[in-house]
């Protein structure tokens, strides 16, 4: 298992590099990550984009791109299309978001004949360091998804075990985060919760044990969980946090962020490779890090 963030690093500089496709490189912050992952050797790079701006913003901020190859593409749908095109002729191994709306930048990876979109749904997860051991928690869908049916939840839980899996826990604890911990008919957040720990326990989601509905409390501290009389193997004891809906997993992400100051990744999964789509209000530390993931979450 990958204890923390420092860790994360230390294996992505010992795998073989991998070569991120940025579409819209002409960006400040997107160069700035670059940089840092030139100096770490964690990846290298191919920024399509505009190179006068590129060039103009690397000599600007004194950034190194010596591992790094310039496409010159000033339009930025054909860039976001130029990143997938190289991921299917093997030049790239990870397409990543630089300065271009989302939906233009989801549009080339959705697209249905030369897109990466794979059978299973897109979503989004957000992935701290545990505040009280060793480990990662998964935070899923604060994004993409608004407000996920019970078949959209099923799929995002499977997206983040397949992640989870990836960086070591064999059979993550899901907890089905609501705003009680109780079945309240009249909530239909709650009966979702009930219905996926019952298909968990009759195998029809594989590789975790699903819990839930929980409180966010009862679902992360033990304590919290014994003062409810909850007896649940996931309370206090949670990997991944299945939010209701993305208004609920948005709001803790900026608090993560604002609020705790925490470092943060997140990783786009369900196509046929990870999709590096950090926030525009991500640090270039936390952009680094999800680049970091991206590139263990690659390894063959």
């Amino acid at each position: 298992m990958i204890r923390n963030f420092a860790e994360l690093l230390e294996i992505v500089q010992h795998i073989s590099s991998k070569v991120v496709a940025v579409a819209a490189a002409q960006d400040p912050d997107v160069l700035e990550v670059a940089h840092m992952a030139g100096q770490q050797r964690l990846a290298e790079f191919i920024l399509i984009g505009d190179q006068n701006k590129i060039e103009e913003l690397a000599h600007r901020h004194n950034y190194r791109l010596d591992h790094c190859q310039i496409l010159h593409e000033p339009d930025i749908n054909q860039a976001a299309r130029k990143s997938i095109e190289l991921l299917h002729s093997r030049q790239a191994h990870l397409p990543m978001k630089g300065l271009l709306p989302t939906a233009v930048f989801m549009q080339a990876v959705l697209d249905k004949e030369k897109g990466i979109r794979g059978s299973h749904l897109l979503s989004e997860i957000s992935i701290i360091e545990k505040p009280d051991r060793e480990g990662f928690l998964l935070i899923t869908d604060c994004a993409i998804n608004i407000d996920p049916d019970l078949s959209a939840k099923k799929q995002i839980i499977e997206n983040a075990v397949v992640l989870a899996q990836r960086i070591g826990y064999d059979q993550p604890h899901v907890a089905c985060i609501t705003s009680l911990e109780t079945v309240n008919p009249s909530m239909q957040d709650t009966l979702d919760a009930a219905v996926l720990s019952k298909m968990a326990q009759r195998g029809q989601i594989a590789g975790c044990i699903v819990d839930g509905p929980f409180a966010l409390d009862n679902a992360l501290s033990m304590e919290s969980a014994k003062h409810k009389g909850l007896d649940s193997p996931i309370a206090g004891n949670a990997d991944i946090l299945l939010m209701s809906d993305i208004r609920m997993g948005n709001v803790l992400h900026k608090a993560v962020t604002y609020i705790a100051k925490k470092p943060l990744a997140t990783a786009i999964m369900g196509a046929r490779q990870p999709v590096i789509m950090t926030s525009r209000s991500d640090s270039p530390q936390d952009k680094l890090l999800s680049l970091a993931l991206a590139c263990v979450l690659c390894i063959d």
